[in-house]
């Protein structure tokens, strides 16, 4: 096997051009292959992990002397396929998600803690985005840890703990903390060690209950207009009035396949991926009529039998919830809705706020949006103003407002 850079960098453009790639994305690919090329020049021109590992290192331009986020993505992506290719003798074209991202430790105990806990919870079978959240922070932690010259659980105690929490206040809003804490203590109670435990709940982060974002009804019209008359492609208005609709969550649009839906009844039914719960969604008209259009016309021809599919080579499953919020934000600037985070929370806020404003009892807004815990839809009273206003009491006689 020729193992040169050139050797394989052929292989990677052939499987590219193959692939249905577009020339100016093989392009891209074909210029950091010649940089590397330039890297390992004076070290024989074969490749091996170690070097590409090197050459993915080098994010700073030397054009602007600053760091670049092209470079670094362009380079990563480059020796992700080469080292595919070593291990494998296959150039592996799959997406990646963002899930195992973020450093990770150096130090032999922590690396195989990290294992460990990464099997535990694909024994348990959590569901993608949780299993990203949990290995990111606890793996934050680690690295936090070896920063300060500790490279073993037995050199840990609480105060770590708090001196982590501490570290992120820079870069999380207080409010966002809540969420870090969230998917923190799962990893401590796997350390087995109380103590640490007991220290995260003494950093007494809270979470915030602030009102949620919802559409009003003139961006709600927007953006079904938008949807239903051609203004955006048929891939992109089924994936946004689903989610308008129905609440269903982005990690279950990405999962969805075509053999969940039943286009007699005109259902959809899932399994979740965050609870493990099946489902049944019901499809009104306007989303049918969509859905059927683009399965019927507009999806790419694939082997791959999610609905929702990539609409650039390869046409595979969209990769990850970010994939899902470009498709809807770019929904929103077309309608030419702004000033909101246009992403599948809002819009599952937006549908449950509706339905409770159609006097659609909690237990099934529940069920439909598939909540683990009945209680959880309670939060979504906050958004039903009307109701709210019925429940102010009157200013005694003679208080002035």
């Amino acid at each position: 096997m020729d193992t040169t850079v050139e050797g394989i960098g052929a292989v990677v453009v052939g499987e590219l051009r193959a692939a249905g790639y577009l020339e100016s994305t093989i392009g891209q690919y074909e210029k950091s292959i010649k940089a590397l090329m330039s890297f390992v020049a004076g070290r024989g021109g074969f490749y091996t992990s170690s070097l590409g590992s090197e050459f993915a290192s080098l994010t700073i331009s030397p054009r602007t002397g600053r760091f670049s986020v092209q470079r670094k993505s362009d380079y990563r992506r480059l020796v992700a396929l080469f080292d595919s290719y070593l291990v494998t003798r296959r150039v592996d074209l799959s997406m990646r998600t963002r899930g195992g991202g973020g450093p990770r430790p150096t130090s032999g105990e922590f690396n195989a803690l990290v294992a460990r806990w990464e099997a535990d919870m694909a024994e348990r079978v959590l569901a993608p985005a949780t299993v990203g959240a949990y290995g990111r922070v606890a793996r934050g932690y680690l690295v936090f840890l070896e920063a300060r010259g500790i490279t073993g659980l037995d050199g840990v105690d609480g105060a770590s703990v708090l001196a982590f929490l501490e570290s992120l206040t820079d870069r999380w809003a207080a409010s966002s903390l809540f969420w870090v804490v969230s998917n923190f203590r799962p990893f401590l109670r796997f350390t087995g060690r109380a103590d640490l435990v007991e220290a995260v709940g003494m950093a007494g982060v809270r979470r915030s209950h602030a009102i949620l974002p919802v559409l009003g009804d003139d961006d709600q019209a927007r953006v079904v207009h938008a949807c239903s008359t051609g203004m955006v492609s048929s891939r992109d208005a089924a994936i946004t009035l689903l989610a308008l609709t129905t609440g269903v969550r982005a990690c279950d649009l990405v999962g969805m396949r075509l053999a969940d839906i039943d286009w007699r009844s005109q259902t959809i039914g899932i399994v979740q991926a965050k609870t493990h719960n099946p489902v049944t969604l019901p499809l009104p008209p306007l989303v049918t009529v969509t859905l059927a259009g683009y399965v019927l016309h507009d999806r790419p021809r694939s082997g791959d039998d999610h609905v929702f599919l990539r609409a650039k080579a390869p046409h595979t499953r969209l990769a990850d919830h970010a994939s899902v919020y470009r498709v809807t934000a770019e929904v929103f600037r077309t309608a030419g809705v702004t000033g909101v985070k246009a992403g599948t929370r809002l819009l599952r806020h937006s549908a449950a706020s509706r339905m409770l404003r159609a006097a659609v009892p909690l237990p099934t807004i529940s069920a439909v949006l598939g909540h683990a815990d009945p209680e959880s839809t309670n939060v979504y009273l906050s958004v039903d103003e009307d109701r709210l206003r019925e429940c102010v009491l009157p200013l005694p006689a003679g208080v002035r407002p």
